[in-house]
């Protein structure tokens, strides 16, 4: 079931790089970019990092937090930051359950393959936690850019 504008930001228990525990609701206060990907240190989703973590700066000035999540393991998460510099905070949705919430997991197809898996998905959403927009299916080239510029609109 997918988020509507205006609805609450969903919370659940999601697991950082570094093995500690992390809530959604808890980086409230500010605005804050959630942006699901399907796997790290693939092609699109390395992309997608980097080019977050090269406007983390400016994400910050503008007064907005990041948090990018994925099924991989915490040691995953922690290889991938290492390996391409990533600065973000990259959290581990193992379970699944945060991604249910969100709705952003569901079947794809990819070379005539049907499979279960991460739709790659922004949310933006306010310091009290309302959604104020959504990229769903999201092309990885300009994207953080894009955001970036609604959280400074």
């Amino acid at each position: 079931m997918a988020l509507a504008i205006g609805e609450t930001l969903p919370d659940g228990k999601l697991t950082l790089a570094d093995g500690t525990s992390l809530s959604l609701r808890e980086r409230l206060g500010r605005p804050l970019i959630v942006y699901f990907y399907p796997k790290a240190d693939t092609t699109g989703c390395t992309r997608e990092a980097q080019d977050f973590s090269a406007l983390a700066d400016e994400f910050e000035q503008a007064g907005a937090g990041v948090v990018a999540i994925s099924r991989d393991t915490p040691a995953k998460l922690t290889r991938f930051a290492e390996k391409h510099g990533l600065t973000l905070t990259l959290a581990s949705d193992e379970d699944g359950s945060v991604c249910e919430a969100f709705g952003v997991w569901g079947e794809k197809q990819m070379y005539g393959r049907t499979y279960m898996g991460i739709e790659r998905t922004t949310f933006l959403f306010d310091a009290d936690g309302r959604l104020i927009r959504e990229w769903r299916k999201v092309k990885v080239a300009g994207h953080a850019a894009d955001v970036l510029s609604a959280v400074r609109s």
